[in-house]
């Protein structure tokens, strides 16, 4: 599910309180961010954890990458994330460059300079999911522990 697809949706998240989709998500692509422009990169995607949690529920195909210490992980994680260690880095770099890649973290902001590091690779279609895992913990599922 795109963000496209979300516009005009209101909902509520503690993080976010009650907005629409279109100030969650923050950047959206324009027209003149096509991806038919190989001189530049890409720009990286901003989702919120609403965005992530309709992708995860869809059939597109995408790559979930967790960009934090397996310590983190052992106290939070979201199923179908995999750990960014040197195996799965190199089989990201051997995809399709245009797969989709969400990235997250535990705020967003390692995961945002993670994205960043794809693009400079040449990759497409990077997602990065404000407020992390601490922002799904509070929006999207409680069970999931905040740190």
């Amino acid at each position: 599910m795109r963000g496209e697809e979300l516009i005009g949706i209101t909902s509520f998240c503690a993080v976010f309180g009650e907005t629409t989709m279109e100030e969650q998500i923050g950047m959206k692509r324009s027209p003149s961010d096509s991806d038919d422009d190989s001189d530049r990169p890409a720009p990286i995607v901003q989702i919120s954890v609403l965005e992530l949690k309709g992708f995860m529920a869809s059939d597109a195909p995408y790559e979930l990458v967790d960009v934090r210490s397996e310590g983190e992980r052992g106290i939070a994680s979201i199923e179908g994330f995999r750990l960014l260690d040197q195996k799965y880095h190199d089989q990201l770099c051997g995809c399709d460059k245009d797969r989709p890649i969400i990235f997250l973290c535990h705020h967003g902001v390692r995961s945002q300079q993670a994205a960043e590091y794809f693009r400079q690779q040449g990759r497409r279609n990077l997602y990065n999911v404000q407020g992390g895992i601490d922002a799904w913990s509070q929006c999207v599922d409680a069970t999931i522990p905040r740190y």
